[in-house]
């Protein structure tokens, strides 16, 4: 058996060179054996990668078989149009995954549109399914929606121009601090006729605490610095 006579590790017998050092084996006793079949392959291969027209094609193919399956299930059975929450929430994750492999240069801001376009067209469909268009849906389901739409274009545009971790920390937790304030207004308004703030304001709070300790570290170098090293940022 030979070793490495750089770093000690045991050696096969069909090794030339150290696998972690490639120092070449010397052993006068015992030479390398070129007829023995090595342990791993002599040249390195990699698995191709998959394009993503390939991914796409796949994740359609998916969503489409299994919307139309139950939609063919939904006319047999009869027993009511519950296809449809399959066949809106295909066309939902479609309207979420697709795009952004098809096109490279998709602005993130027109797919952030499109998505909350198709969630907001899906809850339509459960609404029209249950009730038809109920108020529910114009005065609580929509304008929560629309608010984490602005919300979330809020947060992707001053990330979109490159922001650092501490700040990127920053305006999410903001932004998680600020969304429950608009879903507790527009339930407020549709059970009670008024606003009346509580717990979303605790949220808030706390978002707000956690925040300014970052805005703090962000403002002062030497603090900044010591983060920065201390977690590896």
């Amino acid at each position: 058996m030979s070793y490495c006579v750089n770093c000690g590790v045991e050696l096969d017998a069909t090794a030339e060179r150290c696998p972690l050092c490639h120092t070449p084996v010397h052993n006068p006793r015992q030479p390398v054996d070129h007829d023995r079949p090595r342990p791993f392959p002599p040249e390195r291969q990699e698995v191709p990668i998959t394009a993503k027209w390939e991914l796409a094609v796949l994740i359609s193919a998916m969503l489409a078989s299994a919307a139309v399956c139950c939609g063919i299930l939904n006319l047999f059975l009869r027993a009511g149009w519950w296809s449809l929450y399959i066949i809106g929430a295909a066309v939902m994750l479609w309207i979420f995954l697709v795009p952004p492999l098809l096109r490279r240069g998709l602005s993130p801001v027109i797919q952030l549109l499109a998505d909350m376009a198709a969630v907001a067209v899906y809850m339509l469909a459960i609404a029209w399914n249950l009730h038809g268009v109920s108020t529910w849906y114009v005065h609580v389901a929509l304008p929560i929606m629309i608010w984490l739409g602005a919300e979330l274009l809020a947060v992707l545009l001053p990330l979109r121009r490159g922001r650092s971790i501490l700040s990127t920390i920053t305006i999410l937790i903001g932004a998680a601090g600020f969304f429950p304030v608009g879903i507790e207004l527009f339930c407020d308004l549709y059970f009670h006729g008024v606003w009346e703030p509580r717990w979303s304001l605790v949220v808030l709070t706390i978002g707000v605490a956690l925040m300014i300790p970052l805005i703090v570290v962000r403002r002062v170098p030497s603090l900044r610095e010591e983060v920065r090293r201390r977690f590896h940022m």
